[in-house]
């Protein structure tokens, strides 16, 4: 394989350890403030380390259908947050978790193949390798309790979510990274303010939660990582190695928190390290 892809190959696993660790953080922070209230301070920490390398690289601004693009990633991402906010209250974790993840790499598949077409027999058989080992990780995050009857909608709005974030910084001009982050940054960070606003809740201090600001630079690192990696392989390659995301999520808790990891995501952890191999080959 090409050093190019290559690159690119590791800068979507490097996109998932980001976002791994972002969620692991932002799990934490979540249990001193509200969902909301952690998904607007995340914005805010993102929308300051976007701008941030915007100014120092001093990149020059996308062209208008550009901007168009990544300010419907930032908005689609900020809803799709939300909406995994919001049913993982409903305590149906075991539904919403797999669901949104599937959902939100499996889009930019679809999407990949009408546009650019099918990839080589190994690594169409990665994509869907890394599916099933994403679907297996996250399951087990689940209560052991819970059932598959609730939650599902917001699984599916979450998933949505992220496949359209996915998806739309594809579609950004080549060359254009901090830029069109940036722009994305301001749209997600105004959408997570209306949603919070919406349930008449002031707006949290910076200060309040230094656990969710973190939970934003590694949310803002992924998203770099992945943006970058779209210059050397196709979106849906970029798009599912990048949401293995809860495979590092689960180590975290594991290693950091000793909390206890069951067999299915044990398997699953195996399958997405299968699954890398197969889309390298």
């Amino acid at each position: 394989m090409p050093l190019a892809q290559l690159t690119g190959i590791a800068l979507a696993v490097g996109a998932a350890v980001a976002w791994g660790g972002s969620d692991f953080t932002g799990g934490y922070a979540s249990r001193r403030a509200g969902p909301l209230h952690v998904l607007v301070l995340s914005r805010l920490a993102g929308l300051v380390c976007y701008a941030t390398l915007a100014i120092v690289s001093g990149e020059a601004a996308p062209p208008p259908a550009s901007m168009a693009w990544a300010a419907m990633a930032g908005c689609a991402g900020a809803l799709g947050i939300a909406a995994l906010y919001a049913g993982l209250t409903t305590g149906r974790a075991a539904v919403v978790v797999p669901t949104s993840g599937v959902i939100g790499a499996a889009m930019p598949v679809a999407f990949a193949a009408v546009v650019a077409g099918v990839l080589p027999v190994f690594r169409q058989l990665g994509l869907l390798t890394a599916l099933v080992g994403i679907f297996l990780v996250s399951v087990g995050q689940g209560s052991r309790a819970a059932r598959w009857s609730g939650g599902l909608g917001f699984g599916v709005l979450a998933g949505i979510g992220f496949g359209v974030f996915f998806i739309c910084l594809g579609l950004v001009e080549p060359g254009h990274v901090f830029a069109p982050l940036a722009i994305a940054g301001v749209a997600s960070f105004l959408a997570a303010g209306a949603l919070l606003l919406s349930t008449r809740a002031s707006l949290p201090s910076p200060t309040s939660n230094p656990s969710a600001l973190l939970a934003g630079v590694f949310d803002a690192t992924g998203a770099v990582c992945y943006v970058l990696a779209l210059r050397w392989v196709r979106l849906d390659v970029a798009a599912v190695l990048s949401s293995l995301y809860p495979a590092v999520t689960v180590l975290l808790f594991r290693v950091v928190a000793r909390e206890a990891v069951s067999r299915a995501q044990w398997v699953g952890l195996a399958i997405c390290v299968a699954a890398i191999a197969l889309i390298v080959v």
